[in-house]
């Protein structure tokens, strides 16, 4: 099987996913093409370079409908002989696009792939597509649905995690990412978004908050208590499916939960033989992709046997990785994860993650590979592992080698 190699890695800045945001003027279609172009000029990619442009966003209507991959790539400088492949997985859409491009050329479905993702928070709102799990009762009823900030509250109570527990690793989460940039860890791969006169619009990411604390944390209101006990007692619901549960622990709220904004990622994704053919170098190998779904009520456990899933498949234990990217949707997601793996913190998500610099839905996944692959090569590391939670519970997992 031909070995899929990341030849480059790089992304937009996240912009705060609301109306005074910096990004918020810029289309996901802009977006979208001036990252395509990135990758096209910082790899001198000319003609029909790549097989195929994959694309993940998650909301997909208004300007984020319509195949955006194949808009994107007809506003962008790519050759229109290039098609465009729009996908969602909820969160992991950006991870799968990678993982979806990575499996094509294993299987010698072309050789080279631009993979990645977008979303606009700001301008297309979460939950603005609809969605059958949550507003159809025959689905709803037998999935025993919760929205995601109560099953987040379920993992802390099932798993034992407190407030204190979650707004500790909130701070923490500040604090790296904010050292992250001050030491320039992402300078290779961060791009600045540039306006139609080609001023720079924005150039880092604009969510972080450097000076949060355990006080100013522990003034802030559970997020989704009140969802929670109140009608239509998304609580009991929960405790329906796991009577053990005398009641849920509400622990989340913004400052322990990822943010909302805007940003979009992408990743070069080839074979040896497109490397050579075009003067590049890959800079690491994808070594195993895997999937998983999960109970949709609890929802945001997936990086768990995800995890387990894709170790087993390679031979690999956890000791065998040397960085993990977990996707910090929530507090309790990446605790759990690090208890069941008994992972420390000093291995996880040493930049900081989603609290701190937020989550752009369909782009995230691509980031956080993208994010892995950068403290690999400054660390002088080999081996890591990227896995994000999804929404009606799923799992999705990468593991990179440093070439």
């Amino acid at each position: 099987m031909t070995e899929a190699y990341i030849y480059d890695a790089l992304r937009t800045p996240r912009g705060k996913g609301r109306k005074d945001g910096s990004l918020h003027e810029v289309t996901s279609l802009r977006l979208s093409a001036e990252t395509l172009n990135a990758v096209k000029e910082r790899n001198g990619l000319d003609g029909h370079a790549v097989e195929d442009v994959i694309w993940g966003n998650v909301t997909q209507v208004a300007e984020q409908g319509g195949c955006l991959a194949r808009s994107a790539v007809l506003a962008s400088d790519l050759d229109e002989r290039i098609p465009g492949l729009s996908i969602n997985r909820f969160c992991a859409s950006g991870m799968e696009a990678v993982n979806l491009a990575a499996n094509q050329v294993r299987g010698g479905a072309g050789q080279a792939y631009i993979a990645g993702g977008v979303e606009m928070m700001g301008r297309v709102p979460m939950g603005s597509d609809g969605a059958a799990i949550a507003v159809d009762p025959s689905l709803a009823m037998k999935a025993y649905f919760v929205p995601q900030g109560i099953s987040a509250d379920i993992i802390a109570t099932e798993y034992g995690f407190t407030r204190d527990d979650a707004d500790a690793f909130a701070v923490e989460s500040q604090k790296r990412a904010a050292k992250a940039w001050e030491e320039r860890r992402f300078g290779k791969s961060v791009i600045t978004v540039r306006d139609q006169n080609g001023l720079p619009i924005l150039d880092r990411d604009e969510y972080m908050r450097p000076g949060t604390d355990m006080q100013s944390l522990g003034s802030l209101k559970p997020a989704f208590k009140d969802m929670g006990e109140a009608m239509p007692g998304f609580d009991k619901i929960a405790m329906m499916k796991y009577p053990h549960l005398e009641r849920i622990e509400h622990i989340h709220h913004a400052g322990n939960s990822s943010g909302i904004v805007d940003g979009a990622a992408a990743l070069l994704i080839g074979s040896k033989e497109f490397g050579e053919a075009h003067g590049l170098k890959p800079r690491a190998r994808i070594r195993a992709t895997a999937k998983i779904g999960t109970d949709p009520t609890i929802m945001l456990t997936g990086p768990v046997p995800v995890t387990e899933k894709i170790l087993a498949e390679s031979g690999m234990s956890a000791s065998d990785i040397d960085l993990f990217e977990v996707n910090e949707a929530f507090a309790s997601v990446v605790l759990r994860f690090m208890q069941a793996f008994d992972v420390g913190h000093d291995k996880v998500n040493v930049n900081g993650g989603a609290i701190a610099m937020g989550h752009p839905l369909g782009a995230t996944g691509a980031i956080i590979i993208g994010t892995l692959l950068d403290e690999l090569e400054r660390t002088g590391k080999s081996t890591g592992l990227a896995t994000l939670c999804i929404a009606s519970g799923m799992g999705a997992a990468t593991i990179i080698e440093r070439v």
